[in-house]
């Protein structure tokens, strides 16, 4: 399963690509936001350290202006992909950019059905956001698992992007179903490194080197 971060700050996309185990960023307007630059300003940057698919979100809300600015994203580096949210006018849209082999993430899925249309309309990934689903009692993993099925029955290449990450758990599990990829923000990405009984141990060690060291 590929890894993405999902975040727009620079430093955190850094430390995590020094790691060797990044494969992609995704940003969205909200995280754009946060870091006070222009969208084309970071996706620029980004594109200078992660060598991964870079989501980039558009702002219009119609097709005509989507494809306007996907194309001009997609300008800034052939890693760029134009991240959509799912309605009709991001289906239109979606099959005009695809047809000019600028690849979409269609996010903001929240059925299979929504990902069906998506992929149907040439989407080369889509963003199933499960937390939000597990937030209002619905089962985020089972909607990642309904995808792949209908995927892996039609042979679609659409690849499928585990969203909206609440805790590594939900990383162990749509591991476990043959996701994709799962775009994971930044603190749980820390929090997968960790266990007490790693800490345990190493401690254990050092404690015990030092303590034979004295003898």
């Amino acid at each position: 399963m590929k890894i993405f971060i999902d975040t727009a700050n620079i430093e955190k996309i850094k430390e995590i690509n020094d790691w060797g185990i990044l494969d992609g960023v995704t940003t969205n307007p909200s995280l754009i936001a946060k870091e006070g630059k222009d969208l084309k300003t970071i996706v620029t940057e980004i594109s200078k350290i992660v060598d991964g698919p870079i989501s980039a979100e558009v702002m219009s809300m119609d097709a005509e202006g989507m494809v306007k600015e996907g194309r001009e994203l997609a300008k800034i580096h052939p890693n760029i992909n134009i991240k959509l949210p799912m309605c009709v006018e991001t289906l239109k849209a979606t099959k005009v950019l695809s047809s000019e082999g600028i690849k979409v993430n269609v996010t903001l899925i929240f059925s299979s059905q929504q990902a069906l249309l998506a992929a149907k309309a040439g989407a080369a990934f889509v963003s199933p956001f499960l937390g939000r689903l597990d937030d209002i009692g619905t089962d985020g993993i089972q909607l990642i698992a309904e995808i792949m099925t209908i995927f892996n029955n039609y042979g679609f290449n659409t690849q499928v992007i585990a969203a909206s990450i609440r805790g590594p758990m939900h990383v162990s599990a749509v591991a476990q179903i043959g996701c994709d990829i799962a775009t994971i923000p930044y603190d749980v990405l820390k929090k997968m490194i960790e266990h007490p009984k790693t800490s345990e141990g190493i401690a254990k060690f050092i404690a015990d080197y030092e303590k034979s060291q004295k003898n």
